[in-house]
């Protein structure tokens, strides 16, 4: 009797089995302090999995936050307020990604939000990801920042360190070049990850 209601009680408990975590926190330890977010595989699976082996492989290890927009450097005067960071290598480790809108998801590019950088539909990758510092709302899908519309794939959102990302922000841009109006985009020390790792 004893042993069948223990079952019962499992049971009832969902404590027979080690416990899912459906959404996942991730450090990131830089020079300027400790980010933390939370990743939503049930929302973005494809995106949230490409970050999440990216981490569990260590691939952000040494890398780095290169480039911080604001909207007093933003090339397309649309107010953009966000920093970059990932690998430094212009290539990524592995293959890119289907494109996982934010009509599909629900989730949006607002303050805190985490998200992969792309250029076409399909080319993007964890390799290269941002972290909304305000609310970009025409980085969504149906936005005016790329021209196809298709915006960019929200995957997760920082629960802690949003100081530490605008202290980031913050930091001392590269010059203005002529010919290239991204270059005062890029940060003239790029922060270092140190490392980053599942909680």
């Amino acid at each position: 009797m004893r042993f069948y209601l223990g079952v019962l009680g499992c049971a009832a408990l969902l404590a027979c089995g080690p416990k899912v975590d459906n959404s996942p926190n991730v450090i990131i330890e830089t020079g300027k302090g400790v980010i933390e977010i939370e990743v939503y595989p049930d929302k973005a699976p494809l995106s949230s999995a490409d970050f999440l082996k990216y981490v569990d492989r260590k691939y952000y290890h040494g890398q780095a936050f290169y480039r911080a927009v604001t909207p007093q450097n933003d090339d397309r005067d649309m107010g953009m307020s966000i920093i970059q960071g990932g690998r430094l290598a212009i290539e990524p480790i592995s293959e890119p990604i289907a494109h996982e809108t934010t009509k599909e998801t629900g989730l949006r590019n607002k303050a805190g939000m985490v998200s992969l950088a792309r250029k076409d539909v399909g080319s993007g990758s964890a390799a290269f990801f941002f972290i909304n510092v305000e609310d970009n709302n025409f980085l969504d899908f149906d936005g005016k920042r790329h021209p196809d519309g298709q915006g960019f794939a929200v995957f997760g959102k920082v629960v802690q360190g949003m100081d530490v990302v605008k202290k980031i922000q913050q930091g001392e841009k590269e010059p203005p070049l002529e010919g290239d109006p991204n270059a005062a985009q890029f940060l003239t020390r790029p922060v270092i990850i140190t490392k980053a790792y599942r909680k």
